[in-house]
């Protein structure tokens, strides 16, 4: 009897163990399902959390503020509205000037100067004339003068200056008067009588001692006062910077030369060659302007016609007048005169 009750518990307790096995898979599978539905609820909820918050937040504040930060315009920044008030400094400035210390004029500069402008339409002849020129002075000219400084003593070219100076003065009386100058023309004949005279033939200078001007008048300056203001620029060969209007005064300059009216051909020729050696002595002072300039053309032609005009009309000008440095209005730089040239007599004895 007690054999049969111990087989019946094996079954039982193998459905009890079954039955457990069932309940615990059930549990697991349970879990799992759970576990499997809150993972999408932590990513649907934090994520978009991140991309909604930090990104715009970046965008939307950088780029407006930098826009602000820039300046509008240069016309906004420098010209203040007319209305503004003034600063302290401006203020002051107007107490002792009286005027407005941020205007950008000044009333109190000189108007700009003119630029010269030279009549030059025979320019291409004139710069050939003008090698020319150069070419004779430097192999010939300048040469003799150099050796003219060399051999003379200073006392002894200044005597010979002053008697070429003097033998000038008969013309230049003749033109003050055709000039309607007549104080110029009786300096300039007191000058040759006195140095004729007492400076014997001029070789001294006493009228300057007696402070009697020195003056230089020629037919080409007449020309001028009489209405021939602008004349064509012409360098002639040997005579150098001259116009239209000086060939004239030239010409009619010629007849009055006292070298001219020598009639030995000896004592002109020497005299007239002396002359030129004279002058071209006088202008060395000139050669140093002249060393390392651009175009030596325009140089002389600029300076000259310059100088040329003060001439002209400068004494008729105010003495306030600056209008010329002081070299163009030195007369010890001379042209070369017209009887230098030896060339036949104008009385016509030859």
């Amino acid at each position: 009897m007690d054999r049969p009750s111990g087989l019946s518990r094996a079954p039982l307790s193998r459905a009890l163990i079954v039955a457990t096995l069932a309940l615990c898979a059930h549990a697991a599978l349970a879990q799992e399902a759970a576990s499997s539905t809150s993972l999408p609820a932590a990513a649907t909820v934090s994520m978009p959390m991140e991309a909604t918050v930090s990104p715009p937040v970046a965008a939307s504040v950088a780029p407006p503020v930098a826009g602000t930060v820039e300046l509008p315009s240069n016309a906004s920044v420098a010209a203040p509205a007319q209305g503004d008030v003034p600063t302290t400094a401006e203020s002051d400035y107007d107490a002792l000037y009286g005027t407005d210390a941020t205007s950008t004029t000044d009333d109190g500069l000189p108007a700009p100067a003119a630029e010269f402008q030279a009549f030059d339409p025979w320019e291409p002849f004139n710069r050939k004339m003008h090698a020319f020129n150069n070419g004779v002075d430097r192999h010939i000219a300048k040469p003799l003068a150099k050796f003219y400084m060399a051999v003379l003593p200073r006392p002894v070219r200044l005597g010979v200056s002053n008697f070429f100076a003097n033998l000038g003065q008969p013309l230049t009386m003749i033109n003050a008067l055709l000039q309607g100058k007549p104080k110029e023309a009786a300096q300039a004949l007191g000058r040759f009588t006195v140095n004729t005279t007492l400076g014997i033939g001029g070789i001294f200078d006493p009228a300057t001692e007696a402070k009697i001007p020195h003056n230089n008048e020629d037919f080409g300056q007449t020309l001028g006062v009489w209405g021939w203001k602008r004349s064509r620029y012409v360098e002639l060969p040997l005579f150098g910077p001259r116009t239209v209007r000086d060939m004239f005064g030239m010409a009619s300059d010629a007849p009055f030369g006292l070298t001219r009216q020598v009639d030995n051909d000896t004592v002109r020729w020497f005299l007239q060659g002396l002359n030129l050696v004279d002058v071209r002595t006088q202008l060395m002072s000139v050669d140093a302007m002249r060393e390392g300039a651009t175009d030596d053309y325009t140089l002389v032609r600029d300076a000259w016609l310059q100088r040329r005009n003060y001439q002209i009309w400068g004494d008729r000008q105010t003495e306030e007048d600056s209008s010329l440095p002081d070299y163009l209005r030195d007369d010890s730089n001379p042209d070369v005169p017209v009887d230098a040239i030896p060339i036949t007599p104008m009385n016509g004895s030859r």
